[in-house]
């Protein structure tokens, strides 16, 4: 096959460069395009292209030989299944040369350890390459359970000023949770230290947290200051509530010890919360029964960050898991009915 020049036609319309690639040439993969862009083979009116890049009619675009349609596919590295590799490349909600995000699933660790299996974010960052020559890192974690919002670095060096944003709290995380009762007063900061309760916890997550007063933080050394940020968006009744959450600090399990500190645990979460017959303070224990789902209803809805390079703010928002989003139809919430930053507008 030799190089081709191809004409965007009107029927095509404008688009993608590698989604026009793909419809053209169904067999390649896009890492392929990916690598073909980066390596200036794929060109649009003879300028160099990236695969983001937009095509309209009348366009022209250089095309190299591409790989044969009958040439064996090449075994998955790593060990991934197939399924897997579909699963974890669909959870991509943006990416560019330097930074991948993703909508990661409940269910599925960030990482392995103990009790966590060997199917985890880390181990399946084979997947996530795109025609790069090392695997993307994990910038940051999320619990088991929790979904949404997970960024990972194409580079070393951009793994490490994305860690340093995050350190310096030059990012804003917001979660969406559901959790037991109705908070008083609606808005406020939780401002609890938090420590590891001796012993190990279940599920693979270590140690559960406990949380210490801030008057006696003097008395427990090993406690770390912790701040929480919540706001009400909605509530049905006395018995559920659809909370905002914003992690000032990034403690383990911190939004979850918080909530249930404060007698209002997250719907689903069976190590700070209880059973549903529970009664914690204000709140109904971490199960509501009825057609609720007993998973954990926490998820990393939003993330506003620099771009390390362009130093462009950039904000990504996670669509709710599917068992949440069967409780928003439940309840009949709309997405649209909230504020996305309900914290804005009180600073």
């Amino acid at each position: 096959m030799t190089v081709q020049h191809l004409t965007v036609t009107e029927d095509e319309g404008e688009q993608r460069l590698d989604k026009w690639l793909r419809r053209r040439f169904p067999h390649v993969t896009q890492g392929a395009v990916e690598k073909l862009c980066r390596t200036g083979q794929i060109r649009i009116d003879s300028a160099r292209a990236k695969a983001s890049d937009r095509v309209a009619p009348g366009m022209m675009i250089r095309v190299p030989p591409l790989p044969d349609t009958e040439a064996p596919a090449r075994p998955r590295a790593g060990g991934i299944s197939a399924a897997d590799e579909r699963m974890i490349q669909a959870a991509v909600l943006w990416k560019d040369e330097h930074i991948i995000i993703l909508n990661k699933p409940a269910g599925l660790p960030s990482q392995g350890g103990s009790g966590q299996g060997d199917r985890h974010v880390d181990g399946l960052t084979e997947a996530l390459k795109f025609g790069y020559k090392d695997k993307p890192k994990l910038v940051h974690r999320l619990d088991k359970d929790t979904s949404g919002i997970l960024m990972l670095a194409r580079t070393d060096r951009i793994a490490r000023a994305l860690s340093e944003a995050l350190r310096h709290r030059a990012a804003r995380k917001i979660y969406w949770a559901v959790v037991a009762g109705v908070p008083h007063p609606r808005q406020g900061s939780i401002k609890f230290g938090l420590m590891k309760a001796p012993g190990r916890g279940r599920g693979g997550e270590g140690e559960k947290m406990v949380c210490v007063h801030p008057a006696k933080m003097a008395e427990h050394p090993d406690a770390k200051r912790a701040q929480t940020d919540y706001f009400t968006l909605w509530f049905l009744g006395a018995r559920l509530s659809w909370m905002a959450l914003e992690p000032v600090t990034g403690r383990t399990h911190q939004l979850r010890a918080h909530m249930a500190e404060i007698g209002h645990p997250i719907i689903g979460d069976g190590k700070y919360g209880g059973g549903e017959s529970e009664n914690m303070g204000d709140g109904w224990g971490a199960g509501a029964g009825g057609d609720l789902s007993k998973k954990l209803h926490l998820h990393a809805r939003s993330l506003s960050i620099e771009h390390p390079i362009t130093k462009k703010m950039l904000t990504f928002t996670a669509p709710l898991p599917e068992h949440m989003a069967r409780t928003w139809k439940l309840m009949d919430w709309k997405e649209s009915d909230v504020p996305a930053d309900p914290f804005e507008q009180i600073r």
